[in-house]
């Protein structure tokens, strides 16, 4: 249903500054990144403690923009677009997309908890997805935003819809109610997942119950404490409490009495009574998680009388959910961002969008599958569908299906094939190299065959960088430092031994404003890799200096010697206002300009037009040890002291900065023009207040490459270190010190994690294996391990093993393939 502005301007009430407003909109964005924005766009302009995009109209103007929801004009471009001016962007959004649901009638299907929403909201659209054409949230967009971004994807074609709610405190779920207006209330598990936002557990439960305050039925699993909500609950909105459908796997008084009996094949079998009738089927899973996810969707079929034959039928048939796009390295020097389970128009955005940010080489390729339940004809499906292609610069488009290979000539370059099968035996002609390559298809295309055959082939130890995790750490961060700072981030070291390309290209998205790199290579890399932010080199060697200049990085300057080797051939290259930062030493001791030494600086620099001070800056030495901070003061006091005597000296008013991550949060007092996130962007911090306000980002993940049964009295591994007190059950990792992994954390010290249980690393650390003691735990080969990440974390490592977490990061081998997620 097209959007027109002039009914948005009277619905909101809305001032109107512009030309014509007879209108009508085809997308709806908030991000000023997409390259899908044009002409045809009406762009909310949200403001937030971290970012107001109000200050990128000026750049998407540029780019074809025309209208905006704005809550002010920006100065010089009145005449330039047409502008809705509102209270507040955000609120305005969400009243479009609450008047946009009121178009239509087909029932909704509302999902909260704390766990389990997005995993039923999958299972639930291929359940359904036989008898139903389904709109539903993309991925986990379930916040203030991604509610009426989902909703306001909805056309006349969809007769069904399946929508999550989040939410971190009171207050916002009213909000969310108001777009979604579900006609069937699901809640899947409560667990502790944002506590920190609400006083007490029910608190919890009647905030999240406000999503089904309209609600004809309201779907849940029977505790004490559930149950109690929901019964006040439904006093307090006058539901009739027949329409509550509660499940349990033990009281007897619910609608529908479930138990559960494990498989000999990993799977579990749901014997489940209702309205006095018994009925079973099986799903291949055996985790608790996705019996009770499972057990919701039988909830929502039975609600929907779907009979136990079918029910039986479809459920066996669950898969699991892969909840994130995954970025790996390809054969061929080829990135490959694997989609490769979903197939529908609104992920395919998302998906182009996370390609933009990720992307390493010039050219992008994305193979395709059929695209289904869109909503639209496959006319209209697949015209939508080129002009995002084009719109995103795709250089190449493989599709695979029929009906995408009978649209063919919709695309540029575009070659299709049947199936999976007739690709992957004509893949070779296709010449993947130096590209980057989106794999999105839907799961009966099995594209995983297609990311198997494309990824570069490594060894089963790997690790996971979530970035969403770094963007969360990177916008706390941004929430404590004045919105006119500025933020250079720390990428050096490999961005401290996770990734450092892709981590650049995320940083680069969220737009910082500088990146930070020990040595020229590193830098070099970036700006081959495509990076266009300013990049410092902070430990240049004179003997790359012209590669610097080559490649357009920044060196940090932290001696006349070095200052005057740069000078020189600045002068022989006949450089003008080249960007160079001056170090000074207040302190710490380690590099520096001290204060005896800044006369001949100031002399030196004086009338110099070779060279631009871009910026000035210093190192704190202790802003992480309470106990030292008034060494930290008389840091500071001195870097202002020095720092206004050069600026005084050669009138000139670059950027200052001294912070690094522990300094933003306990010396906000002296953040100047800039600060330097380090450690902090990776989920560390030396305060334990701080570190619960943190994701983590890096996990260390293998498997077990074997497991056997030793008898008493027998040794494991190299010096017998280890003896068996008794029969011991023992699995072998294939992960050792060559791959980072400290000697010392073996023979009983450290552990790892597998099924949620710890097992104890026993005998000496090899140098590709160690050993652990299973005994107690149910597991074979093949099981995932957890060497660290939520549980060991790598802060518990550093303080048993006498280090710091930067150390441990940064020692994780090379030879360990980084996969980088979204979720």
């Amino acid at each position: 249903m097209p959007i027109n502005l002039k009914s948005l301007i009277q619905i909101l009430h809305a001032k109107w500054i512009g030309g014509n407003s007879d209108i009508n909109i085809d997308h709806i964005s908030i991000d000023s990144r997409s390259l899908q924005n044009g002409p045809k766009t009406l762009f909310f302009a949200l403001s937030g403690p971290n970012n107001n995009a109000h200050d990128y109209i000026p750049d998407l103007i540029e780019k074809g923009v025309h209208n905006f929801v704005v809550t002010q004009v920006p100065e010089k471009y009145t005449q330039r677009a047409n502008y809705i001016v509102v209270e507040n962007s955000l609120t305005a959004l969400q009243a479009i997309a609450g008047y946009y649901r009121s178009h239509f009638s087909f029932p909704i299907i509302g999902l909260t908890g704390s766990n389990g929403k997005t995993i039923v909201k999958e299972w639930l659209n291929f359940l359904l997805s036989p008898d139903h054409n389904i709109i539903r949230s993309p991925k986990s967009y379930n916040s203030q935003v991604g509610v009426p971004l989902s909703v306001i994807a909805i056309n006349e074609k969809h007769n069904l819809g399946i929508f999550e709610a989040g939410i971190s405190t009171v207050s916002e779920m009213d909000k969310l109610e108001k777009i979604i207006k579900p006609t069937i209330g699901l809640l899947t598990n409560i667990g502790s997942a944002h506590d920190e936002g609400f006083l007490n557990l029910v608190q919890k439960i009647d905030e999240k119950l406000l999503l089904f305050k309209e609600t004809p039925v309201i779907i849940y699993q029977k505790t004490d404490v559930v149950h109690s909500c929901l019964t006040q609950f439904a006093a307090e909105y006058m539901l009739d409490s027949r329409k509550l459908f509660s499940w349990s796997f033990t009281d007897k008084h619910a609608d529908v009495l479930v138990s559960t009996k494990e498989t000999h094949n990993e799977n579990t079998l749901i014997e489940y009574k209702y309205k006095n009738e018994k009925s079973q089927f099986t799903i291949p899973f055996q985790d608790d998680a996705s019996i009770e996810n499972a057990v919701s969707c039988l909830m929502v079929l039975l609600y929907l009388k779907y009979d136990s034959v079918t029910i039986e039928n479809r459920m066996h048939l669950l898969y699991p959910v892969e909840m994130r796009l995954e970025v790996k390295n390809g054969i061929n020097n080829c990135s490959i961002i694997d989609d490769s389970y979903s197939s529908d128009f609104q992920s395919l955005k998302i998906a182009l969008d996370f390609l933009e940010s990720q992307h390493k080489f010039k050219k992008k390729t994305v193979i395709l599958s059929d695209i289904l339940q869109s909503g639209f004809t496959n006319d209209e499906l697949y015209s939508k569908v080129a002009q995002l292609i084009e719109s995103n610069k795709i250089t190449r488009v493989i599709g695979i299906g029929s009906t995408i290979s009978s649209f063919k000539d919709k695309f540029t370059n575009c070659v299709t094939f049947p199936n999976t099968a007739e690709f992957i035996t004509h893949y070779e002609s296709l010449d993947f190299e130096n590209e980057t390559i989106l794999i999105k298809g839907a799961r009966s295309f099995q594209f995983e065959e297609i990311v198997a055959l494309l990824e570069e082939k490594t060894h089963e130890t790997i690790l996971e960088i979530n970035l969403n995790a770094i963007g969360h750490n990177l916008n706390f961060f941004k929430s404590k430092i004045n919105p006119t700072t500025k933020m250079m981030v720390m990428v050096k070291a490999y961005s401290y031994g996770n990734g450092g390309l892709e981590i650049a290209k995320l940083l680069e998205h969220h737009k910082v404003d500088y990146l930070g790199v020990a040595f020229a290579d590193e830098g070099i890399s970036l700006k081959n890799g495509g990076i266009k932010l300013p990049i410092m080199v902070l430990n240049p060697e004179t003997t790359t200096f012209s590669a610097i200049i080559q490649h357009q990085l920044e060196p940090e300057i932290y001696s006349l010697k070095g200052l005057n080797a740069f000078l020189k051939i600045a002068k022989e290259k006949k450089l003008h206002h080249f960007p160079i930062h001056i170090k000074l030493d207040t302190g710490m001791h380690r590099l520096g300009f001290e204060d005896n030494t800044l006369d001949e600086l100031i002399a030196t620099l004086k009338g110099n037009t070779n060279v631009e001070v871009k910026s000035v800056l210093s190192h704190l030495a202790t802003s992480d040890e309470e106990k030292h901070f008034d060494f930290v003061l008389s840091q500071i006091d001195l870097f202002e002291k020095l720092s206004s005597k050069l600026l005084a000296a050669l009138d000139i008013n670059p950027i200052r900065h001294i912070l690094n991550t522990s300094g933003i949060s306990n010396f906000p007092q002296a953040q100047y023009n800039m600060v330097r996130l380090g450690i902090g962007l990776y989920g560390v911090s030396n305060d334990p207040a701080e570190q619960k306000y943190l994701e983590n980002v890096s996990t260390l993940k293998s498997i077990i490459s074997q497991v056997r049964t030793i008898p008493a009295n027998d040794s494991v591994g190299y010096g017998r270190r280890f003896m068996a007190e008794k029969e011991t059950k023992i699995a072998t990792i294939p992960i050792g010190y060559a791959d980072g992994i400290a000697r010392l954390w073996g023979n009983g010290v450290g552990f790892v994690t597998i099924k949620n249980q710890k097992a104890r690393i026993v005998g000496n650390i090899c140098m590709d294996m160690l050993m652990v003691d299973v005994s107690a735990i149910e597991c074979k080969e093949g099981d995932d391990v957890i060497i660290f990440g939520e549980s060991p974390t790598v802060i518990e490592m550093a303080q048993e093993l006498r280090t710091i977490p930067y150390e441990i990061l940064t020692s994780i081998s090379q030879r360990v393939k980084r996969v980088f997620f979204r979720q």
